[in-house]
């Protein structure tokens, strides 16, 4: 299937409004524990809505979900034919979303940093994209922090490593400070994070659309069926993309990962070193103090002392005086949040080789003996600013080997390639057209 007929829309539509049906899942010491580091005390707040399930997907309410939006959105997600507005000719229509938010990455760069417009080329998974000769450092479209993956961001009420998106969650009263930026002045429109953060992306990443450019790419049927509720004077514009791409973005849950099937039901679904793992995870290794959302992250914000992107040598245009560096007081000003960091989800962090907001350790593992240790290694991050949670866990090397095996392996939704088209109605190579993409994509 290309992509989904008007009979298989109309079938999803139906499945999204139905009820969330309840389950039953097994009594266990496990799942106590689990429960008890739920806001809520009930294990069920970590369960995930399947992707289908747009009713218990968190949403908008100037933009609701449907099956169609989200449709249109993974197309336009990787479509590179709307990168219109690329610095250089040579970068026109070369890029999309996905270039930075690899599917088989969980949806982050296949390097240490995304390279949008300005990069040349794919690899394998992304890992191979570096620097179009024909752009200088300071035209690429790439940013001095490792994008955060958008899988389960339709539980995440702040967007980005700061938290800048967003007027409501922790931004609440933050008006002067948002108000400041150009870029965060979205915030003003009234829009959640996700949709906030799509309006200015747009333009951040160089993209555009009008009626002529989605008819000529073959996505105006696709957009009637979206935004039949949308004037047509109002429907073929960037605000209409954003917004498909915010419902897409929405839907990308890890429903199928071994430990959302546990949650559910299936005893099965974890080997006993996954549930070991999962008991450390809950218990002794303290991780859910953070990570305690449903995508096993949280609003929250944490100086852990680890290096910045530009201290990876992969990176490009930026710097030690890069404002991302300082987290969320690089937004806020306040000196309480400086070198703080949102807390990440979890899922399907396996496979990736850049961990943390500045890439700077090469696997999960390392993540774990770091937080083990409680050594920081950025030594620019002042000891006073630290996590008061960031102190020795006490963790044994069969126990670190456990809880490394739960997050890699029961945090690990294998099926990601439903969210990715098989073919785009434009035909265009994607996620990336440029001509080396081309060849390592097996476009030419």
């Amino acid at each position: 299937m290309k992509y989904l007929t008007l009979s298989t829309l109309a079938s999803l539509l139906l499945l999204s409004s139905c009820t969330h049906e309840s389950v039953s899942v097994q009594d266990d010491s496990l799942l106590a524990l689990i429960a008890s580091t739920a806001p809520s005390g009930d294990y069920h707040d970590y369960i995930l809505p399947d992707h289908v399930d747009l009713s218990a997907i968190p949403a908008d309410d100037r933009n609701p979900l449907n099956a169609a939006k989200v449709e249109l959105g993974m197309m336009l997600f990787h479509e590179t034919g709307i990168g219109g507005e690329a610095f250089h000719t040579a970068g026109l229509n070369t890029y999309s979303c996905a270039s930075c938010h690899v599917a088989n990455k969980g949806f982050r760069p296949g390097r240490a940093q995304g390279i949008a417009d300005g990069g040349l080329g794919f690899g394998d998974d992304g890992d191979g994209r570096v620097l179009n000769g024909g752009y200088a450092e300071n035209q690429i479209d790439a940013q001095g922090i490792r994008p955060l993956s958008v899988l389960n961001s339709a539980f995440v009420s702040n967007t980005l490593w700061n938290g800048q998106f967003g007027s409501g969650g922790v931004n609440t009263g933050l008006e002067d400070v948002w108000r400041q930026f150009e870029e965060t002045q979205v915030n003003d429109l009234g829009f959640e994070a996700i949709e906030s953060q799509n309006i200015e992306g747009i333009k951040l990443h160089r993209m555009s659309i009008d009626e002529e450019l989605i008819t000529e790419l073959g996505y105006k049927e696709l957009f009637d069926l979206a935004f039949a509720d949308v004037p047509v004077s109002e429907r073929y514009d960037n605000l209409s993309l954003s917004h498909a791409l915010s419902a897409y973005i929405r839907s990308l849950t890890t429903s199928r990962a071994g430990f959302q099937q546990y949650l559910r039901g299936d005893e099965d679904a974890m080997t006993e070193t996954e549930i070991a793992g999962a008991t450390l995870f809950f218990g002794k290794a303290g991780c859910a103090r953070c990570h305690n959302g449903p995508n096993l992250g949280s609003d929250g914000f944490h100086a852990l002392g680890v290096n910045d992107l530009w201290q990876n040598s992969d990176a490009l245009f930026t710097d030690a005086d890069d404002k991302k560096n300082l987290g969320r007081g690089g937004f806020t000003g306040r000196a309480e949040d400086m070198f703080k960091f949102r807390v990440p989800q979890l899922y399907n962090l396996f496979g990736n080789d850049h961990f943390f907001h500045g890439a700077s350790h090469p696997d999960i593992e390392s993540v774990v003996r770091y937080f083990n240790d409680a050594e920081i290694d950025n030594d620019r991050v002042p000891s006073d600013h630290v996590s008061p949670f960031f102190t020795p866990l006490g963790l044994t090397e069969s126990e670190i080997s456990d809880l490394t095996t739960f997050i890699e392996k029961a945090l690990y939704d294998h099926e990601l390639d439903r969210f990715v088209p098989e073919e785009l109605p434009s035909g265009n190579c994607f996620p990336n057209a440029d001509f080396q993409s081309l060849s390592d994509l097996g476009c030419q």
